[in-house]
């Protein structure tokens, strides 16, 4: 006999039901875990699936070389103040390997605007002018490699006009200056201010900074020297304040460190004080400018109201003074008033005067170039002044180191002028200056005293020789009061 429990059927009912349960949760656990391993499966496989055959894209080298580069490594001291210059005076930046350019390659390219205006209300600034010559800067390379390149410079002297002998005269004559510079830093015998701006802009011409390796040092002294005159003088550049013609040094002087500074800053050299002079002695220009527009002796008020020889200089500095990026108070204000000044000095016949509109002692317009160069630097050489002026040269200028007239004064004007016009003007006058100014150079370098100077001649080697250089070197100049803008 065997006995069976019976359960009630309340107790099977609920037995049934789990059952059920159970097996409707194993069979979603089976799905689910064969959708997890699907998905799993086409996660590996997906990268596989979507590979495509690569396309082959094949590249033909040019035959262009690339331009070698050398790898420069530069060392810099710093130094708590300018101090008065020696042969042991430690350059503030030096180059460790030698290099066939002025200026060795830092890491860093510096691309400068070509900009030369001075915004919309003086104008565009440098252009190509006169009858579509190449008289305008427009093509210099946009670095400091390429414009600093010897290659670069002879490809464009000769493009230009020139030749070789003109770039020989040109660091015949730079090392000539190296030669004779004073213990101070200063070059001349008298208006040492004036004299060390023009030799130092005729360095900074050839593209020579304090990091050149032949003429490094004689452009740094050259710098530290202008500007310990500057601090001296709170600003004011000048080798004596009693002679009321240091209206002239503060202006060449002025223009030499702007563009002295704005080498520095493209190559990151910090020169103490440098900018502080730049500052101070832009301002003094603007601050000093006579009521009539012009400049004045000593800076005075005076009842001549100026003369456009001492404007000329004081706009150049100017022009440079705008492109070291730096604020000056009232600087368009006092261009546009020059400017007006200097128009108010143009005779009828397009010749620039020198106080009025009749040139100095009668006669030949001698500072016509000095006009010209002031208008095209502010205003483009398209302006009807520039023009006008250019038409004056093209007939009456002359220049002969032989027989005479040679007016360096003159002619360092005109020569720029003229290639800034470009054209049949720079062909004719190029054909006029070239050969006659070489004549003049001697076998050390210096340019010996001209024949029939004409007015604004000193009697100073140093003084003739730093004209013709900055002369001869208007084939390729490319600075920032003269051609090139930052």
């Amino acid at each position: 006999m065997s006995i069976h429990a019976r359960l009630n059927p309340e107790a099977q009912s609920n037995l049934d039901a789990q059952r059920r349960a159970s097996i409707v949760t194993s069979l979603i656990i089976a799905i689910l875990s064969v959708i997890l391993v699907v998905l799993i499966l086409f996660f590996i496989l997906l990268p596989s699936l979507m590979i495509k055959s690569p396309i082959i894209v094949a590249y033909s080298s040019g035959s262009e070389e690339e331009d070698p580069l050398q790898q420069k490594r530069i060392t810099r001291e710093v130094t708590p103040k300018p101090n008065a210059p020696s042969s042991s005076l430690a350059k503030v930046m030096a180059s460790v390997t030698p290099s066939p350019t002025a200026v060795p390659i830092p890491e860093i390219e510096a691309v400068p605007a070509l900009t030369y205006g001075f915004r919309d209300d003086i104008g565009k600034g440098w252009g190509t002018g006169g009858n579509g010559g190449g008289g305008g800067f427009g093509r210099i390379p946009a670095t400091m490699r390429k414009r600093c390149s010897a290659a670069d410079r002879m490809r464009r002297l000769k493009q230009s006009g020139g030749n070789e002998a003109c770039e020989e005269a040109v660091v015949k004559a730079l090392r000539w200056f190296k030669k004779v510079q004073r213990r101070d830093g200063s070059w001349g015998g008298s208006s040492q201010v004036a004299q060390t701006g023009l030799v130092l802009l005729a360095y900074l011409g050839h593209c020579e900074t304090p990091l050149s390796e032949e003429f490094g040092e004689a452009v740094t002294n050259g710098m530290v020297y202008l500007i310990e005159n500057s601090v001296k003088n709170k600003g004011r550049l000048c080798t004596n304040r009693g002679d009321n013609h240091w209206v002239y040094e503060h202006g060449i002087a002025t223009y030499a460190l702007a563009e002295a500074y704005m080498f520095c800053r493209l190559l990151g050299l910090n020169i103490p004080n440098l900018k502080d002079s730049v500052q101070l002695g832009v301002q003094w220009i603007i601050d000093n400018q006579n009521s009539s527009g012009g400049w004045e002796y000593g800076f005075d008020e005076g009842s001549r109201g100026g003369d456009m020889s001492i404007t000329a200089w004081q706009l150049q500095a100017l022009k440079a003074g705008y492109h070291t990026r730096l604020d000056f108070r009232n600087m368009p204000e006092c261009i546009n008033k020059a400017l007006d000044y200097c128009e108010g000095r143009q005779n009828s016949n397009g010749g620039f005067g020198y106080t009025g509109t009749s040139p100095v002692g009668g006669g030949h317009f001698t500072l016509t170039g000095a006009g010209v160069l002031c208008f095209q630097q502010h205003k483009g050489s398209g302006h009807r002044a520039a023009r006008k002026g250019m038409d004056y040269i093209d007939q009456h200028a002359r220049i002969s180191y032989q027989g005479g007239p040679c007016n360096l004064y003159e002619h360092y004007y005109v020569s720029q002028a003229a290639i800034n016009h470009g054209g049949k003007s720079w062909l004719d006058y190029n054909d006029k200056f070239r050969d006659t100014l070489l004549s003049g150079q001697q076998g050390d370098g210096h340019f010996r005293a001209p024949p029939n100077p004409g007015p604004g001649n000193k009697n100073d080697p140093v003084y003739h020789t730093a004209l013709a250089t900055l002369m001869l070197e208007v084939y390729y100049r490319y600075l920032p009061g003269t051609g090139f803008g930052l």
